[in-house]
């Protein structure tokens, strides 16, 4: 899952409310909400750095205090820099290692992991996370991610996903019919595999959540999970190593390659 930051935490917000304050200080937050054409609240909400600002609002700054854009520019970078403020802690970095990776192994218990997901799927996971101006931009970095995939040097995936993601009717069911339509198409890669851990299998660890290992040829392997929002990049090798053994047991419950694609087809069928 993807946690927004608060306001606050974003650099370029805190800088709004930084120079706002400061061209303001002539004045009491009554008198500029007065010229300005808003309520003294927002004008205390934005310099405290809790309410990000319109654009309008910064237009209306910039000619009140002619700044020559200052404010608008300040507002662009907000825009700019509020995709990479709403992710989790410790995803950048973790996509920095992804694009260079040769193995990547991947567990999905209840939504499909990023590198599997179609436009219309990320969208509808995103829609219900993200405020609908900034969506665009994290499908968008979201189907960026996945060109590893088709790259002259691509690298291994091994994608082992739980059948309760299949069968989440996340998007609607035309939605999921493309999402089992392009796990099928990315089957038939020959650095792709996929496999299923059936529904009714025992109890085992990976209802615990989803998780990622990656392995590079000249580094240490790394394992990166979520938890409550916030990335974890796990680097130390007991930690890793205990990752490893999960995604081995998960691994056992799991069908066959020909018996997966037997499973997805089957509910593709079914849709």
């Amino acid at each position: 899952m993807v946690a927004q930051r608060e306001p606050y935490e974003v650099p370029a917000i805190r800088a709004f409310a930084a120079e706002l304050t400061a061209w303001r200080c002539t004045m009491s937050k009554v008198e500029l909400a007065e010229r300005l054409g808003y309520t003294p609240q927002l004008i205390g909400q934005i310099e405290g750095g809790k309410n990000i600002p319109s654009k309008q609002f910064a237009e209306d700054c910039d000619t009140y205090f002619k700044t020559n854009g200052l404010f608008v520019r300040l507002w662009t970078l907000i825009m700019e820099t509020r995709r990479l403020a709403a992710l989790p802690p410790g995803f950048s970095k973790y996509v920095d290692l992804e694009g260079r990776a040769g193995t990547v192994r991947t567990y999905s218990l209840v939504l499909l992991q990023g590198l599997l997901q179609t436009e219309e799927y990320a969208r509808a996971i995103l829609l219900a996370m993200q405020p609908p101006d900034t969506v665009d931009q994290f499908v968008n970095a979201r189907m960026e991610r996945q060109a590893i995939l088709t790259r002259e040097k691509p690298p291994r995936l091994w994608a082992t996903v739980d059948e309760r993601a299949l069968r989440c009717m996340l998007g609607g069911r035309d939605v999921m019919r493309g999402q089992l339509k392009h796990l099928l198409e990315l089957a038939e890669r020959p650095n792709v595999m996929i496999d299923v851990v059936p529904q009714d299998a025992a109890s085992h660890v990976g209802l615990g959540g989803d998780l990622v290992l990656l392995s590079f040829e000249n580094e240490a392997d790394i394992a990166y999970t979520e938890s409550a929002g916030r990335g974890q990049v796990v680097e130390d090798a007991a930690g890793v190593s205990d990752f490893q053994v999960r995604y081995d047991l998960i691994r056992g419950h799991a069908l066959p390659v020909a018996e997966s694609r037997k499973m997805i087809e089957s509910i593709l069928e079914g849709l």
